[in-house]
């Protein structure tokens, strides 16, 4: 198992940690800053670095095969820690400070937009969500101008924790069809923007909806019949 250190703090950038294991499949760690690829969000990219001057670069993060499992994905024909190496795990700050605030807009956007969740993506510098609803009715000024109205009214963000039982007795906590609740030892992590927004989710957001910064719709597309896909990009 690796102690996901995102979980908790989506601020943090740099940990210590020990090699647990380190071969084709990806380099394990017993603690990790690096967010592992799931419900929409890619993983994290950065680098391990350790005394003597040993370095490198992690491309991305994904889940192994046993629960917990995080396997750091290193960089063609890169040499690989040895086990039980010291080493310090940094993230590609910008970039994941970037996916988190897109994240929390995606959040934004699943309140703005009525309608069931059917997939999205979160990426650096584009987002979007597919809605579940018949064709017409989306506007992209007046998506843009409620999404940018929250966003200037810095709602605070929050992640807590409940119990698998009371997910179960409130479905509408599950907005996402797509993609299954966060799950861990009988706990689901919710994400809370106050007065706005709360749903499972397991991905790393902004303290306040205020960091994420301007944004505008991009494009509305028809992907099917009740299949509408809202893309959201940085005004920036």
């Amino acid at each position: 198992m690796t102690e996901l250190g995102f979980r908790d703090d989506a601020y943090l950038r740099r940990c210590a940690a020990t090699v647990t294991a380190a071969d084709a499949a990806g380099i394990r760690l017993d603690r990790t800053p690096f967010y592992v690829r799931g419900g929409g969000q890619p993983g994290d990219s950065g680098v391990l670095e350790w005394t003597g001057g040993g370095r490198v670069e992690i491309v991305d993060t994904v889940k192994g095969a046993a629960a917990d499992e995080v396997l750091h994905l290193p960089a063609d024909g890169a040499d690989l820690p040895a086990p039980g190496t010291e080493v310090t795990a940094i993230i590609d700050w910008d970039r994941r400070h970037r996916l988190m605030r897109m994240h929390s807009c995606m959040h934004l956007l699943s309140a703005v937009v009525e309608g069931a969740v059917t997939g999205g993506q979160v990426g650096a510098d584009k987002g979007r969500l597919d809605f579940d609803i018949p064709e017409g009715g989306l506007d992209k000024a007046a998506i843009t101008e409620a999404l940018n109205a929250l966003i200037a009214a810095d709602h605070p963000i929050a992640p807590r924790w409940v119990s698998t039982a009371e997910l179960d007795a409130n479905p509408e906590l599950v907005k996402t069809m797509s993609v299954a609740p966060p799950k861990t030892s009988g706990q689901v992590r919710l994400v809370e923007i106050a007065g706005v927004d709360l749903q499972a989710c397991g991905g790393t957001h902004v303290a306040r909806c205020g960091e994420i910064g301007p944004v505008r719709v991009a494009k509305i597309e028809n992907k099917g019949r009740h299949n509408r896909r809202v893309s959201i990009v940085f005004a920036d």
